[in-house]
Formats: structure tokens, C-alpha cells, sequence
């Protein structure tokens, strides 16, 4: 794999760390009523698609885009059942598996 596919790669993966950490941040913000979290989840938006339209430079926007959105969707699915007590049935492990499923398969099938 070329350097520069895997520096977007890098760079996709800190934009989905940042908007999961402003998307968990927003549950705490209580409306953006509370300072400090509405403040973590603006600037992990802002940083969030900034490193993705950085990503962008080397990286289809269809691969990197459904990479960013499946995997920050399944992780904060993951955050909401492990620590905030949100119910883990069935349906939802199977749609996160899923989830997961389709971005192996767009990252195994796409071309860059």
C-alpha cells in the first residue's frame, strides 16, 4: 500500500476518533446547556472534518466516507451499551455487526 494511502488512512482514522469523542461528548452537553462538553463536541466536529477533508486528498470520497460514517456510527452504538447503559439486544449487535461487515467489504473492494 502506497505511503500517501496510508497517511489518509491515519488521518480518517483520528477524524473518526474526533467525532466520536465530539458525538459522546453532545449526550453530556445536556442541549449544549453545559460548557465543557458542548465545547469538546464543536471542536470534535470542527477537527473531525477537517481531517476527513484532509483524507479526502488520498482517498475516494465514497470508501472514505462510509469508512468514517460506519465506523464512528458502530463505535458510538458500542459506547451508548457499554457505558451509558443503552440496551443491547439482538437487532442492535446484528445492525452493528453489519455495520462492520460493509466497511471490511467496501475496503476490500474498493479501488483508491
Amino acid at each position: 500500500m502506497c505511503t500517501l494511502v496510508r497517511m489518509g488512512y491515519g488521518l480518517l482514522a483520528l477524524a473518526i476518533a474526533a467525532e466520536v469523542t465530539g458525538t459522546t461528548a453532545m449526550k453530556y452537553s445536556e442541549g449544549f446547556t453545559r460548557l465543557w462538553p458542548s465545547l469538546v463536541t464543536v471542536v470534535g466536529y470542527v477537527l473531525a472534518f477537517a481531517l476527513l477533508a484532509r483524507t479526502l486528498k488520498t482517498l475516494s470520497v465514497g470508501t472514505a466516507y462510509a469508512i468514517w460514517a460506519g465506523v464512528g456510527t458502530a463505535a458510538v452504538a458500542a459506547i451508548g451499551v457499554l457505558w451509558m447503559g443503552e440496551s443491547a439486544g439482538w437487532a442492535k449487535l446484528t445492525g452493528i455487526a453489519l455495520i462492520v461487515v460493509g466497511v471490511v467489504v467496501l475496503n476490500l473492494g474498493g479501488a483508491h
